[in-house]
């Protein structure tokens, strides 16, 4: 079940993003490689859910690459050795059971029409997940953004990280790391910060508490 036509996707990140994919690879570059290398081996399995322009599953480290999203344009971002798939993430993935050590997904779940399709794709990512796998997720919190949340058209389901531990705790994860305030709460209309303001802000945690808009959650499957 998808709100918006692959089209309407296509020109709805055209519009957001154009203009920052280059500054957006690399402030992801520095995202993985000061907060979630830590959370993935040289040799997983990891799917991107939503995976954008592939700023992260392009460049974190790791074995087998997968990248799941709707908008057209992506294959043509993701390059060789890595498996596009495009599709909608609330049915069937064409993917094994127990077949990826790591989902990780940024910025995507609140994209989905409601919680229903948001329970169905929990659903397969602990399908897919080997035992001990990990989801990464991070996302707005609706708890620290009760207006400005809805400033985006394809904005749809509000969570907090207490509501997404919940739903993933009822699937049988357990979580690992939660952080209900990590990153300031979105780079597609903000400024575009020195990269190394951001590499003091991640190594500051006590700003994260006065910034922080977005939770950061490590689920581990049973």
């Amino acid at each position: 079940m998808t709100t918006h036509t692959s089209q309407d996707l296509q020109r709805i990140y055209d519009a957001r993003f154009a203009g920052s994919l280059q500054y957006r690879l690399e402030v992801w570059r520095v995202l993985i490689g000061d907060i979630f290398q830590q959370f993935v081996d040289h040799n997983d399995s990891v799917l991107d859910l939503g995976c954008g322009y592939g700023e992260f599953i392009r460049q974190v480290r790791c074995g087998k690459r997968f990248g799941m999203d709707l908008n057209p344009d992506v294959p043509k971002f993701l390059g060789d050795g890595i498996k596009c798939i495009l599709q909608d993430c609330s049915t069937r993935w064409p993917l094994e059971d127990s077949s990826l050590n790591v989902v990780f997904t940024s910025n995507f779940f609140e994209h989905l029409p409601d919680k229903a399709a948001l329970g169905r794709t929990l659903d397969e990512i602990g399908r897919c997940l080997k035992a001990t796998g990990k989801l990464i997720a991070m996302g707005p919190n609706i708890r620290f953004l009760p207006g400005s949340y809805w400033d985006f058209w394809d904005h749809y389901v509000p969570l907090t990280e207490r509501s997404l531990s919940e739903a993933l705790v009822n699937r049988g994860f357990e979580i690992h790391t939660c952080y209900a305030k990590f990153l300031p709460y979105t780079m597609a209309r903000g400024p575009k910060y020195p990269l190394g303001l951001l590499r003091a802000y991640l190594r500051i945690k006590f700003a994260w508490q006065i910034f922080g808009k977005q939770f950061l959650i490590v689920a581990v499957r049973r």
